[in-house]
């Protein structure tokens, strides 16, 4: 055990999407394999209060906790990673700390002080990160963006202060940076890195690590170039080339001399047990008996980062049962049953707003008509209701939220909810109960007739349509405790036609799938 808590801080340089979060979540997971216990935070320098607003196909994935906060995709990967469930403290951003700074302010809470980045907020974001660190033996903290961005000063400077505050004994600093290739002349560049390196340094912080992501295998050279301009021991320099996936990351990081200075940092000389992350590259990277192929109908189709969790929990299926999965992309705005027929199963995501809710009702009613395994994510579940009502006669059943006219609103909004459509933190979100039917199929693959799920919606069924929904070939199978809401349908007729209002897909683990997930593989694999 370490005599006191530590902190490690991850910050990038060079460029963004340079893989400080799956650095963050891999040091995490070998600190994990030691027997300590961790804790992590994202910080982020956004002016956003939280990511609920943020464009997905800019962004990526907004990720739900338990408590309802909407989050950045890198607390999806430190679940993912180190299988723990996070809060609202586990994501700070500059939005909602000068929020809460300035409602302060307004209440005289600072007795005519000026109130400034430097003290205050910078304390605020000290104050936020101890507050997270919530008792655990290593906390880990990653700085979004670039060091150098202005909009991120606030949050360097914080944590240069926070060895004051805890001493410098008890901080670690890991900087990312990114050493390109040049084709033409075929060396790697190690200026940028270097600048990012002088940078960090001119902000009072020297790192007591370095990793450098390369697109491909660097030589040795480059670590020690790198440390010879940084000041940092070679044997603290890390090349982390792309990896086949980032699973292996843990093990890099393992057989590292990062590994080494870790150990001496946290007092901690076990050898990690990194098992189940060898058993999870090995199923991932191993030959598989079987293929099968699953269409994932999505509006968003530049930035697979918008259903990372959903990619996440179909790959962890499949490795689970031996297959390989082939997620093939289907554009929602022009899918056509010849788009479903080509595919094993089918998966309709989450998402917002109308583009594309023709294709996804399409998808589902190819799915009811033909038994082809579907499972619905939210949205997912949505789109079935409405296309089972169509097939029950009513043609003009819509959700409120793509025909606000419609007199057959199978899909309308929550109560409470009417002008609150473009508003941040408004929606049912994070874990709420639910009530499944018993010998339903959902209550078959979770084995309980009471479950938990996350939630990000504002939209619910219409259950003075359940009869039509029924009569179009499907039964709620899952409700809110209070039999209100509906949680879950399912198929009439014995096929694998599932949907969810919540999202499984941030419950899923690596080496734990989602049963639901189980399920579509499962069902795919006997098509």
């Amino acid at each position: 055990m370490v005599k006191k808590q530590k902190f490690i801080f991850v910050t990038g340089g060079v460029l963004s999407g340079v893989g400080k979060g799956i650095t963050a979540a891999s040091i995490g997971a070998v600190l994990q394999g030691k027997g300590l216990s961790v804790s992590i935070q994202k910080c982020d320098p956004y002016l956003n209060v939280d990511a609920g607003l943020l464009n997905p196909a800019e962004h990526g994935e907004c990720f739900v906790t338990v408590d309802g906060a909407e989050t950045d995709l890198d607390l999806g990967h430190y679940e993912r990673f180190l299988d723990i469930e996070l809060t609202q403290k586990n994501a700070t951003l500059s939005g909602r700390l000068l929020q809460n700074l300035i409602a302060d302010e307004r209440a005289g809470k600072f007795g005519g002080k000026t109130v400034q980045l430097v003290p205050h907020l910078t304390s605020a974001i000290q104050d936020a990160i101890a507050e997270a660190a919530d008792g655990a033996d290593i906390h880990i903290v990653e700085i979004g963006g670039t060091v150098g961005d202005y909009e991120g000063l606030s949050f360097v400077e914080a944590i240069r202060e926070f060895a004051n505050r805890v001493g410098r004994e008890n901080c670690f600093y890991v900087h990312v940076v990114y050493v390109p290739f040049i084709g033409t002349s075929k060396e790697f560049k190690t200026k940028p890195a270097q600048n990012a390196l002088n940078d960090l340094r001119g902000f009072g912080i020297v790192p007591d690590a370095v990793v450098v992501r390369t697109d491909s295998t660097a030589p040795a050279g480059v670590a020690k170039k790198i440390s010879l301009f940084s000041g940092v021991d070679e044997n603290s320099v890390i090349l982390l080339p792309n990896a086949s996936t980032v699973f292996e990351i843990p093990l890099s990081i393992a057989a590292s001399g990062i590994n080494g200075v870790l150990s001496k940092f946290t007092g901690n000389t076990k050898r990690p047990n990194l098992n189940k992350w060898k058993k999870i590259v090995q199923a991932q990277t191993s030959t598989h008996k079987k293929k099968i192929s699953i269409g994932l109908v999505a509006k968003y189709m530049d930035n697979e980062d918008t259903y990372i969790s959903v990619l996440e929990a179909i790959k962890s299926a499949g490795w689970h049962e031996d297959v390989t999965v082939d997620i093939k992309w289907i554009n929602a705005e022009t899918a056509t049953p010849t788009d479903f027929k080509k595919v094993d199963a089918l998966l309709v995501p989450g998402g917002f707003g109308g583009r594309g809710i023709p294709g996804k009702i399409a998808a589902a009613s190819y799915a009811l008509k033909t038994g082809k395994p579907y499972l619905g994510l939210c949205l997912g579940l949505q789109v079935a209701v409405i296309a089972a009502a169509r097939r029950a006669g009513l043609s003009d059943a819509n959700s409120t939220e793509f025909d606000p006219s419609t007199s057959s609103n199978v899909v309308y909004i929550m109560d409470g909810q009417e002008g609150k459509e473009s508003t941040g933190g408004t929606l049912r979100l994070g874990n709420y109960v639910a009530k499944l039917k018993k010998d339903s199929a959902v209550a078959k693959a979770y084995n309980a007739t009471s479950v938990v799920e996350r939630h990000r919606h504002r939209y619910e069924v219409n259950q003075n349509f359940a009869d039509q929904i029924e009569k179009g070939g499907l039964t709620i199978s899952g409700t809110s405790p209070d039999g209100k809401l509906v949680e879950f349908v399912e198929s009439k007729d014995g096929s694998y036609f599932v949907a969810t209002q919540a999202h499984p897909e941030f419950k899923s683990r690596p080496n734990q799938p989602h049963p639901l997930f189980l399920g579509l593989i499962r069902a795919a694999m006997k098509g």
